[in-house]
């Protein structure tokens, strides 16, 4: 007989394993799968083709780079430069390491969301995730937006695990993802607010973060068991975490059924002797202790990104315009990259804000208070960019999770429907994100077309000389990465041999350790002996060399002609023959 017993308790053990596997596996592979579709069909824009510039530099010369320019984004540099130097810098190489970061938040989007509400509303809210039309632009894209949304969801995962059980080795892991946080994104910080605001919620009113699986607010015992002095002791202060046993950083299916248990397994609102809550305010305030040591570390470590980076800001953010109201009403549609399913995700969030009480609290402040934070610094510094939030996402779709996970019979069904929803309606906007990753989509360039159009006229001897130069196009970055991709220029050495010769340069980006170069003080001079030159103009021109300032117009109008103009989109090449 207890042969039997034992036999059927490892059956429901194992299958409740397969379950809370599958509660982030399923939005894991799914997000993999969208990302991994159609990654090379955009071209890199301006941004990825810096990502380019930087990585492919050597590790002294990214250090160097950071102290000039980008420091914020010095680390995912470094990383890149890792990974391209064993994968290569192809266009889906190069992309490939966001793809796999977003894939891993959509896992644990659901992990923490089968922690706060359940397996059910864990796995909606991760495949929600995984469907987004924003989450696949980000996931392909050769920049660091990915690797932060990973790391927010990350250390939202461990401070609940460490808010649930005492030890330093869970604090140590939190600190670490805070400053991995950091190093992917500075701005990303605002997330340490919403962080605030649980620790010290749950130093009032007791875990907020725990598995809504449990027994009811102050209950103590087992169900049907409620004589006092009946507690179990495994319930105290002390987590219950099985590594192994559940999704990635969760606890095993034994308590709160099958695929339901977290790490520690904690029972939301339980406020009694040796339970953390109210009743026990010294171990809160130990674990809020805990708390600031662990952000103190994590800001020395960050601390001296932080000081170069204010330095640079004013260079760097350069373009960016103050905040408006009329940006926070356009933000969910941005972060969608869709206006209806972004409409749709906040109308879901706010009912699930609404129906989840106090267990909300968490994914509720790291959605609201990180926009607010940086809306308000940006109506006083340039800082309001929709994408420097994208990692707010998924805690709105654990929201969302929250609101489509009602009771059965119908909730199951209509779960899946609103998801199935949300992907049709991405389905056009899915498809634009895979065709150009330029922002505003009007104002793509088309840096591979004029890459395409040179390598077919090209000849020994060429030069090529570009305008402007000295703002965030690239138009100088996108040729070069492109030309020695095209037809006809497959080989190293006709890469190095045909390549037109980029004539006006006299200081390289390497020399200068940022992203531009610099031209010759007399245009003239270093153009003579040139017979045959490829312009590069930013836009449409009917008459390229009417759009050149300064001397270098000056110098090409004096001594070349127009023999051939060929538009494309966002940029035109010309090619100009010296006058006889």
């Amino acid at each position: 007989m207890s042969g039997k017993r034992h036999w059927r308790l490892a059956a429901g053990s194992s299958a409740g394993s397969w379950t809370g596997a599958l509660v982030w596996a399923v939005p894991l592979l799914v997000t993999l799968a969208a990302g991994c579709y159609g990654i090379s069909q955009a071209q890199p824009w301006r941004d990825e083709l810096a990502t380019w510039s930087a990585a492919t530099r050597g590790v002294g010369d990214v250090f160097r780079l950071t102290r000039t320019v980008d420091a914020a984004t010095g680390a995912y540099y470094l990383l890149v430069h890792g990974w391209t130097g064993v994968f290569g810098d192809s266009v889906a190489a190069l992309r490939l390491p966001s793809v796999l970061a977003m894939a891993g938040a959509a896992g644990f989007t659901a992990v923490l969301g089968r922690r706060l509400f359940g397996a059910r509303a864990g796995l909606v809210a991760g495949l929600l995730f995984a469907v987004l039309p924003g989450t696949s632009r980000y996931a392909q894209e050769a920049r660091p937006y990915a690797l932060v949304t990973f790391f927010a969801v990350l250390a939202t995962v461990l401070l609940a695990r460490a808010l649930d059980g005492p030890g330093w080795q869970r604090w140590s892991c939190y600190a670490a993802a805070v400053a991995g946080l950091g190093l992917a994104h500075l701005l990303a910080l605002g997330l340490l607010a919403a962080h605030a605001v649980v620790v010290l919620a749950a130093r009032v009113h007791g875990r907020p973060t725990a598995d809504p699986t449990g027994p009811p607010a102050n209950s103590n015992s087992r169900p049907g068991n409620n004589q006092p002095g009946n507690s179990r002791p495994k319930d105290s202060g002390r987590g219950d975490s099985r590594p192994g046993k559940g999704g990635p950083g969760e606890g095993g299916p034994g308590e709160g059924g099958p695929g339901e248990g977290g790490p520690g397994n904690s029972r939301l609102g339980d406020s009694g002797p040796g339970k953390g809550g109210p009743g026990n305010s010294g171990r809160w305030d130990r674990r809020l202790g805990w708390w600031a040591v662990a952000v103190l570390v994590a800001g020395v470590v960050l601390s001296p990104l932080l000081v170069t980076a204010q330095g640079q800001r004013s260079h760097q953010l350069d373009w960016v315009a103050p905040a408006r109201l009329a940006d926070l009403a356009a933000l969910p549609g941005g972060l969608a990259q869709s206006g209806v399913v972004g409409g749709l995700l906040v109308g879901l969030a706010a009912l699930g804000a609404a129906r989840s009480g106090r267990r909300g609290l968490l994914p509720d402040a790291c959605v609201v208070l990180p926009v607010l934070l940086l809306f308000v610094a940006a109506l006083a510094v340039p800082l309001w960019v929709p994408r420097y939030l994208f990692f707010t996402v998924p805690f709105a779709c654990l929201l969302a999770g929250a609101a489509l996970a009602a009771p059965p019979p119908t909730a199951r069904t209509g779960a899946v429907a609103v998801v199935a929803l949300a992907a049709l309606l991405g389905l056009p906007d899915q498809a634009a994100v895979r065709h150009s990753h330029g922002w505003p989509r009007s104002a793509t360039v088309d840096y591979r077309g004029a890459a395409a159009v040179i390598a077919a006229g090209q000849r020994p001897g060429d030069a090529v000389v570009y305008s402007p130069r000295d703002g965030w196009l690239f138009l100088d970055l996108g040729i070069d990465y492109h030309l020695a991709r095209t037809a006809g220029d497959r080989t190293a050495g006709s890469a190095a041999g045909v390549r037109p010769r980029d004539v006006l340069v006299t200081s390289g980006r390497q020399d200068r350790a940022d992203l531009w170069v610099d031209e010759c003080p007399r245009p003239t001079g270093c153009l003579a002996g040139v017979d045959r030159v490829w312009l590069v103009v930013a836009g449409r021109h009917d008459d390229p060399l009417a759009a050149v300032p300064g001397g270098k117009g000056d110098a090409l109008r004096a001594g070349f002609t127009v023999e051939q103009v060929r538009p494309r989109p966002g940029v035109t090449v010309a090619l100009l023959v010296r006058r006889r």
